[in-house]
């Protein structure tokens, strides 16, 4: 799924997109409460779009300057193949839902993403000050400790995971998420049902959950997923068994002993 970086090129950029998620998260830990805020849609979303504003201007240019050329993919919902080139995948509050919610499952991320394969990426949490980070071809780490996925190879005792993208996807997009869940709780151990993408992810890669899948292309919660989880030593495909990249319009990242059993049971839906 990954092509190499270059020759210690994440010995340099690395350290500098890392200080620049922890300077983010500093931000997005100011800003959280652990009640919720908002009442109404629009309360809401107000909340969720100031999150996103404050976190974007101390992220942008950090990354923007730590890789000269690179540009920023505008649209954090966005999915589809992007062009030619280098472009920084980034999410200034991954789950900014539950932030606003008074939850603690939210993350900075950043990611970038080359001919639209992840190359290296940092996810940040600021209320645990836990760091994950993976370069191509470089393994994945947390806090600098290599990361490795689960051995597990009966889906039986799998614990699997799946959750929307985003609100407003089509009718049958959710008839899908539904039938796969009912599909995997008959094929699986447990089966959890939240967002973000990328904080399930962390645990594939971490070993501490077996597999996720996605019915959806948004890139920025399955960018730097998919490169800890590959470097982590899983596997990421889209749903027809084809390497993932982010012009691919689903996704299931598992364990390798795994993926084949739940491919199975995924690409029927």
């Amino acid at each position: 799924m990954t092509t190499a970086m270059p020759s210690g090129l994440d010995s340099t950029l690395l350290p500098a997109v890392t200080a620049a998620m922890k300077a983010a998260g500093s931000v997005l830990r100011e800003r959280y409460t652990i009640h919720a805020r908002g009442v109404s849609l629009a309360e809401v979303v107000g909340e969720i779009h100031a999150n996103d504003e404050a976190v974007l201007a101390v992220m942008r240019e950090a990354l923007l300057t730590a890789r000269p050329g690179s540009r920023w993919v505008e649209d954090e919902l966005a999915g589809g193949a992007l062009p030619p080139g280098e472009w920084w995948v980034a999410d200034p509050a991954e789950g900014n839902i539950n932030h606003v919610h008074g939850m603690p499952d939210w993350a900075v991320t950043a990611t970038l993403v080359r001919d639209n394969q992840p190359v290296l990426t940092v996810v940040h949490l600021p209320l645990t000050g836990d760091t994950y980070t993976a370069a191509a071809g470089g393994g994945a780490r947390l806090n600098g400790r290599p990361l490795t996925v689960s051995a597990k190879d009966d889906l039986g005792a799998a614990l699997i995971g799946t959750g929307q993208a985003r609100p407003g996807e089509s009718t049958d997009t959710f008839r899908r998420i539904g039938a796969s869940v009912t599909a995997m709780l008959t094929a699986g151990l447990v089966v959890r049902v939240s967002v973000p993408a990328t904080l399930q992810l962390i645990h594939v890669a971490a070993g501490r959950m077996d597999a996720f899948w996605q019915f959806s292309d948004v890139r920025s919660g399955l960018a730097a997923g998919a490169l800890l989880v590959t470097e982590a030593g899983g596997t990421v495909t889209d749903l027809d068994g084809k390497p993932w990249n982010a012009g691919s319009r689903d996704f299931l990242a598992a364990a390798p002993g795994l993926h084949t059993a739940a491919l199975d049971v995924l690409s029927r839906i």
